[in-house]
């Protein structure tokens, strides 16, 4: 997949023309803050309603205001939008970003433009940088990207588990600093894929990857409650950014309706390509060993060279790996059973002792029972037997060695 950038020249060739950010600008671009890119998918029961399937601007213009904590700072920012699952060209009319106050509030927006441009067309299949803007960011602060939509999107590329909370209003309200028109809410993220900064050289990445667990499902919505988010916390002051590339539901092997293209299909664009990426945490395969997957069930053997797949893709790169274990899942009904718990603890020992990984953090030993190994302990269960909760992913986080990073 490639990514398009916004240099100048860019308007003579239609915004179809990608570029490296290396090429677009004499510049130190550093992902900030970024999240994985989804097909759109139905509402559930169990989860809430997610405007992916009917998308934006159907029935007159709308506008879309979505909050995201960065991780590092910078003194100008960027954004990149994803149509990469559109089947349609995607019309943004408007755009902007601001520093985010209180609830849907914002300090005086900066508008974004594309080539030059206050709009732009996301081709289907394609992601879309808008140009930088000067706005001096801090680590740890709080951006608003605000998106206008005056004519219908159709589906919408989005990602479902944001444990995060998005708005939306019925008609134009790109410059609104209030944000009392933003009355509708979802807990999902829709287009939006990345902020960049402009940082001093030197500034990286740390881009985490997986499933759920990466994900945060089961930690405490718009508490920034994620592992990757405690982790970015402990990094702060550091010059290194941390990026969640988890999925919720997303295997390994094996694409998902639901749940998007698998692991070693996405690892390129949603984790390798980030600027300023040095490192990845991997945690991955939960959903390939499930019960529930009966059809797609893998055994360790092909999960282990799942990993190794994964690793010589970033070493290729440059980029080094930390493998993470496979947590505990005794109490998830749906998931736990004798032969799931035998490849678990297969390719445990591999990421432990295989010697493929950069760096080992053992995250299953960090959450599992003592006296029951196979289950995680109470206090970090979120109550399914499989996720975490706040303090879960806290202990994670600070299992990690920063020195590794």
């Amino acid at each position: 997949m490639r990514h398009l950038t916004v240099p100048a020249l860019a308007a003579a060739l239609a915004l179809t023309m990608a570029v490296t950010p290396a090429e677009a600008a004499p510049r130190r671009w550093a992902a900030a803050w970024g999240t994985a890119a989804q097909p759109a998918t139905a509402s559930t029961s169990w989860y809430g309603p997610n405007w992916s399937r009917e998308g934006f601007a159907r029935q007159g213009p709308e506008t879309l205001r979505q909050i995201v904590r960065v991780s590092t700072g910078g003194t100008s920012v960027r954004v990149r939008l994803s149509n990469v699952y559109g089947t349609a060209p995607l019309p943004v009319d408007g755009a902007a970003i601001a520093a985010a106050l209180r609830g849907t509030a914002t300090s005086r927006p900066r508008t974004l433009t594309f080539a030059g441009r206050k709009g732009a067309v996301v081709p289907p299949g394609r992601e879309l940088l808008s140009d930088p803007v000067a706005l001096p960011v801090r680590p740890m602060g709080r951006l608003a990207v605000t998106l206008r939509f005056t004519r219908p999107t159709g589906a919408a590329t989005f990602h479902h588990f944001a444990q995060a909370t998005s708005y939306r209003a019925a008609g134009d309200h790109l410059a609104d600093t209030a944000g009392d028109a933003f009355t509708d809410t979802s807990d999902s993220w829709y287009y939006l894929t990345g902020v960049e900064v402009a940082a001093p050289r030197g500034t990286g990445a740390v881009v985490a990857f997986g499933d759920s667990l990466t994900d945060g499902v089961g930690s405490t919505v718009g508490a920034d409650g994620r592992y990757p988010d405690r982790l970015a916390e402990r990094l702060a002051g550091r010059s290194l950014a941390v990026v969640n590339a988890g999925i919720g539901g997303n295997r390994l092997l094996t694409d998902s309706p639901e749940y998007g293209e698998n692991g070693l299909a996405r690892f390129r664009r949603d984790a390798l390509d980030r600027p300023g990426v040095r490192t990845v945490i991997i945690m991955d395969g939960v959903n390939d060993l499930a019960e529930w997957n009966k059809p797609h069930q893998a055994s360790a053997d092909r999960i282990i060279d799942g990993h190794r797949r994964l690793v010589q893709a970033a070493h290729a790169r440059g980029v080094e790996v930390v493998g993470a274990t496979i947590m505990p899942m005794k109490g998830a009904a749906l998931a736990y059973g004798p032969a799931a718990e035998a490849v678990r603890d297969e390719v445990n020992q591999w990421i432990r002792t295989g010697g493929a990984y950069d760096h080992v953090v053992d995250f299953d030993a960090v959450v599992r029972q003592p006296d029951d190994p196979d289950a995680l302990r109470p206090q970090y269960d979120s109550g399914d037997g499989i996720h975490l909760n706040d303090a879960g992913y806290r202990a994670i986080a600070q299992a990690v060695d920063l020195a590794t990073l």
